[in-house]
């Protein structure tokens, strides 16, 4: 049965069944005696769910009166695409629970398609969300801030950012062209003399009271009409300012304001305008093919393109309504940004209700526009055209993909083809803070839901062989599932690793079944003897003698990047464990902290993180003295450039 999943749920009733339960495979209802059943079910707005024989859910949908929205499913008249009939002769079971209202309806589908993620639903894998800028001009002194989720909390957002260099590389450009705070903190802390930044120009200085509020207050304004697209506004208010320093004789000023004004005159030419609307939308393209469906967002800030987002909707098949509204739903419920407008290629049933969902979420007026004409249809053509290249792209590298994988195979003389290749690294200093990283590759492309990591536990010296056998029993132990589904079991390291590796499957009696091998640079004498040289170097068991694969550089380019991916993810998470060492010891050595206050401040802020980035106002407000906050900000800001420097080192 369905479990109410908090707020979401609003005024949902329990889940009902239409008719007698019937979800063991021994009773299994078939789509006839489902459409018997129609009859128990009200005419009313809410959920309903289709179960198979194991009691699994094969889909989750949303109706305005679930007795016609089920009827439609068994009408003999009724046109029904590929993927509802397949999904129908699976389904077993039929659930419905009944809602307040058809927006509530709506909510309660976003919530459980992202909990149980059904098969025959439009399920986006990819939950990340992109960099967007924050800005809250009811702080004192606001600053910029780079932030993942937007929060209903009266701030601005900008964005998103389709990539993360983008957005760090546009907030530098923001700071060098308005010089607003960097410090950490709501509340700004006085200083007697401002930090390098005020000297670098890169600042103005507020915590030194080099600034009025006043003055900064108008800066934040300069930086909301830029970020908001407002760029002949704000030009004109730099040229009055800039003329008002001049007649005043403050020639340094006037200056400062020129060459702002420069700057953002050479911004604005670099921009291309594709729409005359000047407000934000999002512009939904779709394309689908037989066995592929490919969906792109494109991202239009005040009339410029800023990216676009891509998303593979994989057996995802259905009218491109179902699917649109499906993905809308989906896709701002996980907390995107959402536009003035949502542009779409086709009107849907539930065009109403979704357009007051998303105001609701916003806090003002969102229009989703099914465009047929006019400068909104240039935007779908285009993001239709995106769409369709896209899912070329994405067919053209499967083929090379999976050419490279079987090539892989045959070179490897592997049993099956290495559709599904987990790769191993070990990452520690000297044994301390030991990890081990899992990552896996799918038809050569990364699949990050099934990468895993852990804490060495059974070493505390430099023994790699063995802190990866640890980490490949737990896998195997933790993780049957997964493991069962590899078809190759690749190491970072050499022949030691691999021995040790071998005599574990060895042991687990698996080895017949998880084909492994290693992957390691070492140094060999070149083609020749003209010296040593670094190689790649290939390992397999039984073999003497190792592989050289630089006569197939695509092969060798495949388990090189599986390799680095594997050393990534192990560094960031070794990283992460060391930096969160240095603060906890930072912490523990403060007058004034002891057990008792350690441990109130992480259960108030959650991490070590927050503790930092709060302020000397939220510290007390949590039960501390002025002067331990103080020194709280202060030994914790030494320690983060220390943890910095030794990641950096390491």
């Amino acid at each position: 049965m369905l479990e109410p999943e908090g707020e979401n749920q609003g005024g949902a009733a329990g889940l009902e069944t239409g008719g007698s339960s019937q979800t063991a495979a021994s009773e299994a209802a078939g789509p006839g005696d489902l459409a018997g059943r129609i009859s128990a079910f009200p005419h009313l707005p809410g959920i309903y769910m289709f179960r198979d024989t194991s009691g699994g859910i094969l889909y989750i949908g949303k109706a305005r009166d679930l007795r016609k929205r089920i009827g439609n499913y068994f009408r003999s008249g009724e046109a029904i695409d590929a993927k509802t009939r397949i999904m129908l002769s699976k389904a077993a079971d039929l659930e419905y629970a009944v809602t307040s209202s058809e927006k509530e309806a709506l909510l309660l589908e976003a919530s459980l398609i992202k909990k149980h993620r059904p098969r025959y639903n439009v399920v986006l894998r990819d939950d990340k969300n992109y960099l967007s800028i924050r800005i809250d001009s009811r702080d004192p002194y606001p600053r910029l801030d780079i932030v993942r989720r937007f929060q209903k909390d009266g701030a601005l957002y900008f964005g998103p950012y389709t990539s993360a260099r983008a957005a760090r590389d546009t907030l530098k450009y923001l700071h060098q062209l308005f010089p607003l705070r960097l410090c950490k903190g709501k509340k700004l802390l006085p200083r007697d003399r401002p930090c390098l930044n005020f000297s670098m120009g890169q600042c103005l200085g507020a915590c030194a009271g080099k600034v009025s509020r006043e003055d900064y207050m108008k800066m934040v304004e300069e930086v909301v009409l830029f970020l908001q697209g407002k760029t002949d506004t704000l030009q004109r208010q730099l040229k009055q300012r800039m003329q008002e320093a001049a007649q005043a004789q403050h020639f340094e000023l006037a200056a400062f304001y020129r060459d702002r004004l420069r700057n953002v005159a050479a911004t604005i030419e670099k921009q291309h305008v594709i729409s005359d609307r000047f407000r934000d939308q999002d512009v939904l393209g779709i394309y689908q093919e037989e066995d592929r469906t490919e969906l792109v967002v494109l991202f239009i800030r005040q009339g410029v393109h800023s990216g676009q987002r891509t998303f593979d909707l994989k057996e995802a098949k259905g009218e491109d309504r179902e699917l649109i509204s499906s993905f809308i739903q989906q896709y701002y419920y996980q907390g995107a940004f959402i536009p003035d407008e949502v542009i779409i290629p086709v009107s849907l049933d539930s065009e109403t209700v979704l357009s007051e969902w998303l105001s609701d979420m916003k806090g003002k007026r969102v229009r989703i526009w099914a465009a047929m004409r006019g400068g909104r249809k240039h935007l779908l053509d285009m993001a239709l055209t995106n769409a369709r290249e896209r899912s070329g792209s994405r067919r053209r590298w499967q083929k090379l993909d999976r050419a490279l994988i079987e090539s892989l195979g045959r070179l490897l003389k592997l049993p099956r083809t290495p559709e599904r290749i987990a790769c191993v690294d070990i990452s520690n200093i000297q044994g301390q803070h030991a990890v081990g990283a899992v990552v896996v590759f799918e038809s050569g492309r990364p699949d990050k839901n099934s990468y895993r990591r852990y804490r060495i536990r059974l070493k505390s010296e430099p023994d790699d062989p063995a802190m990866m056998a640890e980490v490949i029993g737990r896998l195997i132990e933790n993780d049957p599932e997964l493991t069962s589904k590899l078809d190759l079991l690749l190491l970072d390291g050499g022949k030691g690793q691999l021995n040790k590796i071998v005599a574990l499957l060895d042991q687990l009696e698996i080895s017949d079944t998880l084909p492994v091998a290693s992957i390691a640079k070492e140094q060999e004498w070149d083609i020749g003897d003209k010296g040593k040289g670094l190689y790649e170097k290939i390992y397999l068991p039984g073999r003497k003698n190792p592989l050289f694969l630089h006569r197939y550089p695509d092969i060798l380019h495949l388990l090189q990047r599986i390799r680095d991916e594997a050393h990534r993810f192990a560094i960031t998470h070794y990283q992460n464990l060391h930096r969160n060492s240095l603060l906890t010891s930072a912490l523990d050595g403060i007058p004034g902290i002891g057990p008792g206050r350690r441990q109130m401040l992480l259960q108030r802020f959650g991490s070590l993180d927050a503790i930092q980035e709060a302020s000397v106002f939220e510290l007390e407000s949590a039960g501390l003295p002025q002067k331990v906050a103080q020194s709280v900000i202060s030994v914790l800001s030494k320690a983060e450039r220390g943890a910095i420097l030794e990641d950096e080192k390491d």
